[in-house]
């Protein structure tokens, strides 16, 4: 509450007041889902390698020969039993495993569908340049199709000069224009 003399404050402005990153003491920082998000990610990623999976064998098999061959004093998991604590613990890791490697999916479902948009607009621009460009070299075809040729000007030029000979010649003279 606004303290006694004090005007209440929009929280929403406060927030554009600070720099981003930053906290006022005593405001709690929200946990930042992308860092979760990594996470998983990177747990996800990591449980199809084959250092993971030889890890978790070597594990199973110390397990299994720790709890048949040692000590019947220290045995916490009896083979009469078949195993179940190492059962519960796989099943355990296994129940985790799923929604990790479907929420990392989803994520690079995220990602992908962002990316191709991306593409689709890049494609767009592509696009709208190519007929942009298309239509430019059409209209510089066409004016140099409209500009006079080299020879249509020395033509033209041989005319005019025929034509100046012709006026400034004098009366009898019998030259024939070449």
């Amino acid at each position: 509450m606004a303290a006694p003399g004090r005007p209440r404050r929009n929280r929403s402005v406060d927030l554009l007041e600070e720099p981003k990153g930053l906290s006022r003491a005593g405001r709690r920082q929200r946990p930042n889902r992308d860092r979760f998000g990594r996470g998983t990610e990177f747990i996800a990623r990591n449980m199809g390698t084959p250092a993971f999976l030889i890890g978790l064998t070597v594990f199973c098999l110390v397990w299994i020969l720790y709890n048949t061959f040692g000590p019947p004093t220290v045995r916490f998991d009896s083979v009469e039993n078949g195993y179940t604590v190492l059962t519960l613990i796989l099943s355990l890791q296994a129940s985790y495993a799923a929604p990790l490697i479907l929420l990392a999916q989803n994520r690079q479902d995220d990602r992908d569908r962002v990316q191709f948009e991306q593409d689709r607009q890049r494609s767009e621009r592509n696009l709208d340049d190519t007929e942009y460009l298309a239509r430019e070299i059409v209209a510089l075809r066409l004016l140099v199709r409209d500009m006079a040729s080299k020879d249509f000007i020395r033509g033209e030029i041989r005319e005019l000069l025929e034509q100046l000979e012709k006026r400034d010649a004098p009366p009898g003279d019998l030259r024939e224009p070449a």
